[in-house]
């Protein structure tokens, strides 16, 4: 499994989002989520997926191929004119690739859902962030709903109700979005490290952050301890309840 989180606030769009695929007592496969698309000045692009690991990867690759055919005339990543049309092409992309393989998943027994978040911004448009499904079709963040989990969300949910509004600023952001996957680690061994984020900020239309935190990583094992202690502090600082 994993899980994949994307905020959409008024200064910019935060994704994060693990690696693992699947965990069992001597099984542990790993497999990038995070896949992003720029070109300077024009747009940013970010992608994460999650659901049937065959699928996700079918769709990415057929959004690169057709990039890469763009002469035949083909709608790409690279020539939408908006982000509501990147999302567009990406739900074309689900249901090709839904059409090919789902039935034939079905047939054996396995599941085909899959789901992909799509953030970015196209020059002269504003932010904009996607959930697209199995059927290809999608919502949109609005002020009401400004994030997006996929996979194992619910041990990160939390924070993120307590904390995200679109006012909140982007470094607030993105601390919620790293201790909303702490505490999906912590809870939940089908999510690991290491985790790809990526940080686009209004207007910007490029990358503030693109990096990869591994296994290990001093800042964020000091931050996740952090996060425990202060749970543990204010736990103990909570007037006792009479039941």
């Amino acid at each position: 499994m994993t899980y994949c989180v994307a905020i959409k606030l008024d200064d910019g769009i935060i994704c994060l989002s693990d690696t693992r695929t699947n965990a069992g007592i001597d099984t542990i496969s790993k497999y990038k989520k995070m896949f992003t698309w720029q070109r300077e000045g024009d747009r940013v692009i970010t992608m994460m997926t999650a659901g049937n690991l065959a699928i996700t990867q079918a769709v990415i690759s057929l959004l690169n191929e057709n990039i890469e055919h763009v002469e035949d005339g083909i709608e790409t990543l690279y020539t939408a004119p908006t982000m509501f049309r990147v999302a567009e092409i990406v739900g074309d992309a689900m249901r090709i690739v839904m059409g090919r393989y789902g039935p034939g998943l079905t047939a054996a027994g396995e599941s085909s859902a899959s789901s992909i978040v799509v953030a970015g911004q196209r020059a002269g448009g504003d932010m904009r962030l996607f959930q697209v499904y199995s059927a290809g079709n999608f919502i949109e963040a609005t002020e009401d709903t400004p994030y997006f989990q996929i996979g194992e969300h619910k041990y990160g949910k939390p924070i993120l109700d307590r904390v995200i509004e679109p006012s909140t600023p982007l470094n607030v952001g993105i601390t919620a979005a790293f201790l909303s996957m702490d505490s999906t680690l912590r809870s939940n061994l089908s999510v690991g490290m290491p985790l790809d984020v990526a940080v686009m900020r209004q207007g910007q239309i490029g990358f503030d952050q693109l990096r990869r935190i591994e296994e290990g990583d001093e800042a964020w094992a000091e931050m996740s301890e952090a996060w425990s202690g202060a749970l543990r502090g204010a736990f103990h600082e909570m007037t006792q309840i009479d039941v």
